[in-house]
């Protein structure tokens, strides 16, 4: 007797695919997106044929979606290439490498046990973004599926090829003392290796592979990750540390003194550093990120231009390669290196890579060159609840309430706006670098506040007084997760 098929359409998320398995899709359910998936990419591509790479976590279950999805995309005629157990940026390079039509790695990135998910693109080095989502969905709900004659082969060894690529161009001359931490997630077979070979002294910290993930989630985001690097990187006197996600697309950075550096703050020491050697650059930041690019010395003595986008790694990476960018940021982690320095997708392993290029170039601790940008005041990423169905127009109203206080000139803690940023939500900025933001979240029912100030901890706290009056005239707005 068949199964009958489960698949949540929630799990369609605007980036990718996640669904709790077998609550929110079923084996049949994977399948079921195998096919969607690999019509989609024949109506793409063109080709009867297309060839796909795929790739898994390790995750107990990892191996059997994949066994489901594959079953799904060949049925529609697809030819999968498939490189075993991997991270989601070995399945992008592989894209690259073996000059495939199409990717689909097999993941959940950092969410608990339990959860399953399908990162995919077609085109090389950019992942779905949200048209291409609710296209899938579409496909694959309404079953409009493609039949045809498929087959699988696998690739062995692949994990050797990505390792060497990425230690070839990489060898540092300074012994850095590097504290590696994969929250026993996917990475600690690949960092490691290759942060060693690079010419680090590399101290692991739960590096060996066990899919119960028996002390926390392998999340650079996640406090308990954090802290129990800060220790290990002070306990061995250690220049450097770095926290790796689940399937090695991210990395988070702890200083020789044991304090993490936001992203966003590692990405402008990253821009500087590469301005000096590639001259007038673009960089791609999302609207979350600090305020600091649009004044940098460094960067306007080297003629480099930042350009604030959407928040999202799909919105970020897409932004780099029609800007042709050398490099993009976005503060959750996610970092993209364009040719020479890579093809373009997030690899947390290359964004670390990068971060012992800064160190062996500059003489100085971490600690010293983190203390050469201007400190600014800024709050942690707050989200008042707002409802699924009405955070847009909320935040749609308040843009033009925005654009309408900056054509009055009328004043916030004695500032005028100079600047509003409507890309994603909208970002207005003052004439000494403060600024707030107001955006609604991708994937959960709130809204996004963020506020800065190069100036003071006080004008932080009075931006985000200005924003929060604006939100409760509007009646629409519950109970915060966090406030200043």
């Amino acid at each position: 007797m068949n199964q009958s098929i489960k698949i949540d359409p929630y799990g369609f998320r605007e980036y990718d695919a996640r669904w709790l398995y077998d609550k929110d899709i079923n084996a049949e359910g994977i399948i079921q997106l195998g096919k969607g998936l690999g019509t989609q990419i024949i109506q793409h591509t063109d080709k009867k044929n297309p060839r796909v790479i795929v790739g898994h976590d390790y995750r107990s279950y990892s191996e059997e979606i994949k066994t489901g999805l594959v079953k799904g995309l060949i049925s529609t005629g697809c030819f999968i290439e498939d490189i075993g157990l991997s991270l989601s940026p070995m399945v992008y390079f592989a894209q690259f490498n073996l000059n495939a039509d199409a990717v689909a790695m097999i993941t959940a990135s950092h969410n608990e046990n339990g959860w399953t998910g399908v990162k995919m693109g077609i085109q090389k080095g950019l992942t779905h973004a949200p048209e291409e989502m609710k296209e899938l969905k579409d496909i694959t709900i309404n079953k409009k599926f493609i039949t045809g004659k498929g087959q699988i082969k696998e690739i062995k060894n692949y994990q050797e090829v990505y390792k060497k690529d990425l230690i070839q161009k990489n060898r540092i001359k300074k012994k850095i003392k590097a504290v590696v931490a994969c929250g026993n997630g996917t990475a600690g077979i690949f960092a490691p290796d290759i942060l060693r070979e690079i010419g680090c002294e590399v101290i692991e910290l739960d590096c060996n592979l066990d899919w119960t993930f028996p002390k926390y989630n392998p999340n650079p985001e996640d406090l308990k990750m954090l802290h129990e690097i800060a220790k290990e990187v002070k306990n061995n006197k250690a220049d450097i540390g770095f926290g790796f996600d689940g399937d090695g697309d991210r990395v988070g950075v702890i200083d020789n003194q044991g304090n993490e550096i936001f992203s966003d703050k590692i990405g402008l020491l990253i821009a500087r550093n590469l301005s000096s050697l590639h001259k007038n650059s673009k960089f791609v930041v999302d609207v979350k990120s600090t305020g600091l690019y649009t004044n940098d010395k460094i960067l306007k003595e080297n003629q480099c231009e930042t350009i604030y986008w959407k928040t999202g790694h799909s919105h970020i990476k897409r932004k780099v390669f029609y800007e042709k960018a050398l490099a993009g940021f976005e503060k959750s982690g996610h970092f993209f290196f364009n040719q020479p320095l890579g093809y373009g997708y997030d690899d947390g392993i290359n964004s670390a890579i990068q971060v012992c290029h800064l160190l062996d170039k500059k003489n100085k601790m971490m600690s010293e060159i983190i203390n050469e940008i201007p400190i600014t005041f800024q709050s942690p990423t707050m989200a008042p609840y707002c409802k699924d169905e009405e955070k847009y127009k909320v935040v749609e109203i308040l843009v033009k309430q925005i654009e309408k206080i900056k054509e009055s000139k009328i004043k916030i803690d004695n500032q005028e706006i100079q600047e509003v940023l409507t890309v994603n939500g909208v970002r207005f900025s003052f004439k000494d670098g403060s600024w707030g933001l107001i955006r609604a979240s991708s994937n959960k029912p709130s809204l996004v506040i963020v506020t800065e100030s190069p100036t003071s901890n006080e004008r932080k706290i009075n931006i985000f007084r200005f924003i929060d009056e604006l939100l409760q005239k509007t009646g629409k707005i519950g109970k915060y997760d966090q406030k200043i």
